[in-house]
């Protein structure tokens, strides 16, 4: 039924004009749209969005709301360090470390979070 749809992610953030400034510059998305009621971002070749609006709930996931698949996880883990963001050490059963890499069979991953406290993440195929 949705198979051949594209998909696209809602974030909920507390403060849009940080947000603007993480998404856009931080992590180099491309600004498609700009509301009164939010901002929509494309990322990657294809047709990748993310849509960022302000709401009271931002920041209450305990869980990973949107993984970018990246080629060098290693390099963009650095350069996203070296602007600031902070990543996530989780202790997954069976997972090795390297870094903040997260190293899981045939898998590497690593997450960190935007200003509101939501978790993104990285992932490589091994």
């Amino acid at each position: 039924m949705l198979g051949d749809s594209n998909v696209m992610t809602n974030i909920a953030v507390k403060d849009m004009a940080e947000s603007k400034k993480f998404y856009g510059e931080t992590l180099g998305l491309t600004e498609l749209e700009d509301h009164d009621f939010g901002t929509m971002y494309g990322s990657g070749p294809g047709r990748g969005r993310l849509f960022v609006y302000q709401a009271p709930t931002a920041g209450s996931s305990k869980s990973t709301i949107a993984t970018w698949e990246v080629s060098d996880i290693k390099k963009v883990a650095s350069q996203l360090e070296a602007t600031g963001a902070k990543f996530e050490h989780y202790e997954y059963p069976g997972a090795e470390h390297d870094g903040v890499i997260h190293i899981m069979g045939g898998m590497k991953a690593a997450w960190f979070r935007d200003p509101s406290g939501n978790i993104l993440g990285l992932t490589e195929a091994a």
